[in-house]
Formats: C-alpha cells, structure tokens, sequence
C-alpha cells in the first residue's frame, strides 16, 4: 500500500501501453493516478508521460480539429511537469525544447534541445530522444543536412542502448529518399518496421507502413528506369557489336582483296622479274651471236674475196688446171665443223652449266657423254638450238644439215628416255638458265 510505488508501476504502465499504441488503455491507467497525493519527482513523470499520450493521440488522428484539441490538453500537462521541473536539470530542458515543438516554436525547440545535449552528461537513450527530437525539428526548418546528421546519431544512439524505437530512423529513411539515396532508405524502412513488429508498436506499424510503399515504390520506379537504361545500353552494345561485325567484315574482305591483288602483283612481279630475266639472257645472247656471226660473216667474206681473187687471177692468165685444184681444195665440211665448233663454244661460254642440267633429266646410264674433243654433239646442238629460241625443226635442220624427220627422230629418242614429263621437256629446256 505504498502510493508512490503504486504510482510508480501505474506510470509505467501506461508508458508501456502508451510505446504499443494502446491510448485508450493508457489514459485510462494514468488518469486513475492523484498527482496531488505524489512525490514532486513521481508529479513530474506523470504530467510527462500524459502529455506525451496526448501528443501521440494528435500524431495518430492527424486531424485538423482533433488533433488541436489533444495538442492543447498536452500542452497544458507539460506546462505542469515544467513548472515543478528545476531548471537546472536534463528533464527540464527535454521537457521545454517538446513544448515549443508541439507550439510550432521550431528554433527556440532547437535550441533548447541543443542545451541538452551540450550541457547535460545524460543517458545513451535520453541522448537517442534529443538527437531525434533536433532532427524531426531540423526537418521542418529545412535544414535537410543538419536532420540527417542529427537522425544518424539518435539510430546509433537507439542502437547502443538496445532500445526498439523506429522514429529516428523513419526519419532518417524518408530524408534518405527526399536526397535520393532509395538503397539505403529502404534497408532502413524496413529496419525500422522489423523494430515496430518486434515491440508490436501499432502506431508506428502505421507510420512505418505509410512511408513504406513510398519507398518500395520509388525503388521500382528507379529499378524499372535501371532496366530501361540496360534495354537501352543492350540495344546499343548491340547495334554497336553489329557496326563492328560488319566493319570486321568489311576489313576482313578488305584484307582479303588486298591479300589477293598482293598475291596478284607478287606474281606479276615474279613474271616481271622472269621476263627481265629472260630479256636479258637474250640480250646477252643477243650480243654475244651479233659478234659471233659478225666475225663469221666477216671471216667468210674475207675467204669469199680471197677465193674470188684466186680465181680471177687464174682466169686471166689462163690457168685453168689451178682453177680445178681451187675448188678442189675448197673442204665445205670442214667449214661446217668450224663453224659447229664456234656455235658450241658461243653456247657454252653464254650457257656453261647446259650440259650437266640436261643431263639431270636422265638416268645415269642414259645420259650423254662427250667425246674428249667435243664442246656439244648433234643431239645437245638441236636442244641447244631449241635454247636459243629457235623451235622450228626445218631451221634447226639446215643449220644442221639435217632432215627435218631426222630432227624429229633425234627429239623423240631423246625424249623416250627422259626420267621427267615429256609434255613439259621443252619447258623445262627453257628453263636452263644462262650466266
């Protein structure tokens, strides 16, 4: 039967119910109490805790009429718990900085509750209630910056002193929101909904679940501007990815031509260098049998001039019988050895490696195999003729003194016993290179 004890448990009590959204039942427990039968500490807890269930019951009905009333009655309990409050303590100044919130006097609010914190040595959990007291007050100033740092240290505070309260950061989640940081204000909306369910908090079930959806629906809306933006990257990566298929493409037809007209001019380049090759093995060629046949010509008109000589001279003095032994002495053949001996000589000097590659395209034992005082022989002399760039077998004949079908017995044999294609000999013949 102690009253203040019994005091005591009733303002706990409707603390409690006042913390799980339970008003009624809550006033209902506190009325029951005589504040003029109570200590001046249990007086001022109690003007304290009923002024705050009023203030609650505004907050909750958040009506224009209504909630005026209810502000007034709380108004006129903190009045109470303020004048049996000594100024020199934390609870007066809590006390006050909640009383010019609730009558819209936002600094002067501030600024008491900024005494608190600064002057007072008070608890993690009276801490917790003035930061986020300043933040909410801060808020309405439009001191968005100043809320948000105050709102952070009251969820730190809430959390060290183990204390399931959602306010601060509710807050704190819808100012996250307001700057744009969705991510984090939906973590902390939804930690703060987990604290109302854990203590079961109605009203704050409420007011998380009002701000909620707000929320979650500008996270989708973000997510669903996110996706339109990868839908737009994807279609550009690929539109992008198609332009460098095709420019690949392009090149690589590109490269390929290039490959292409290179192989071309290489080959054209290689034939270049061939008929250079070849125009100056005739030049040379060209140059050697314009001297060889200068000084045959030369010789044999030399001998031509000297025989005609002879002969007139025998003619005029009558020496008929010296004519004949003239002509008799003329040997053709041996003309025709020499001049065989000069071609063979020409040749080999323009051509010194013809006989050991012609003899490549045989057997060893059917290959040709000169005499000690033979430069090249009748079969090698028609190939050696061909060499030259004369082909026509009845040319090759009368400079061989040949038949025509002689050649051609003389190319058949030769080419029946050849290790390489037949079709390509002559080719191949060709192919001889000179110095």
């Amino acid at each position: 039967n102690d009253y203040d004890k019994l005091v005591h448990a009733k303002i706990k009590m409707g603390f409690t119910l006042l913390s799980s959204g339970l008003f009624k039942e809550s006033l209902d427990t506190l009325i029951s109490i005589n504040p003029g039968k109570c200590s001046s500490q249990k007086k001022q807890e109690f003007y304290s805790i009923i002024a705050r269930t009023y203030y609650d019951i505004a907050d909750y009905d958040n009506d224009a009429h209504f909630a005026n009333i209810y502000k007034r009655i709380g108004n006129k309990y903190l009045d109470s718990a303020i004048n049996i409050t000594h100024e020199g303590t934390p609870d007066y100044w809590s006390a006050v900085g909640l009383r010019e919130m609730k009558s819209n006097h936002y600094q002067q609010s501030a600024d008491a509750f900024n005494f608190l914190i600064s002057k007072f040595n008070i608890s993690k959990h009276q801490y917790a209630i003035a930061t986020s007291s300043t933040g909410y007050v801060y808020t309405l100033l439009d001191r968005d910056n100043e809320a948000i740092d105050m709102l952070i240290r009251a969820s730190i505070a809430d959390i060290e002193s183990s204390t399931k309260e959602t306010v601060a950061l509710r807050n704190l989640a819808v100012l996250l929101m307001e700057k744009g940081d969705i991510d984090r204000a939906y973590r902390y909306i939804k930690i703060a909904l987990e604290d109302a369910t854990f203590y079961n908090a109605r009203h704050r079930k409420i007011e998380v679940g009002a701000v909620l959806p707000i929320i979650e629906g500008e996270r989708l809306r973000i997510v669903e501007l996110q996706k339109k933006k990868l839908s737009r990257y994807a279609i550009v990566v690929t539109i992008l990815s198609v332009l460098v298929l095709t420019f690949f493409l392009i090149i690589y037809l590109q490269l390929k031509k290039l490959i292409g007209v290179r192989k071309i001019l290489q080959e054209t380049n290689h034939n270049l260098q061939e008929m250079n090759d070849n125009l100056m093995e005739s030049n040379i060629i060209k140059e050697e049998y314009i001297g060889y046949f200068f000084n045959i010509n030369s010789e044999f008109i030399e001998k031509i001039d000297t025989y005609r000589k002879n002969i007139q001279r025998k003619i005029a003095v009558r020496q008929f019988e010296d004519l004949a032994n003239i002509i008799k002495k003329t040997d053709l053949e041996k003309e025709r050895e020499n001049m065989y001996i000069n071609f063979d000589k020409i040749f080999l000097k323009l051509f010194p490696r013809f006989v050991d590659e012609f003899n490549t395209f045989f057997k060893e034992e059917d290959r040709i195999t000169l005499k000690h005082d033979e430069l090249l022989n009748p079969d090698l002399r028609i190939f050696a003729l061909m060499r030259l760039g004369i082909t026509d077998s009845e040319k090759i004949a009368k400079f061989l003194d040949f038949s025509v079908n002689t050649i051609y017995t003389y190319k058949t044999k030769i080419k029946h016993k050849t290790i390489i294609d037949r079709d390509s000999f002559d080719e191949r013949i060709m192919k001889i290179k000179a110095l």
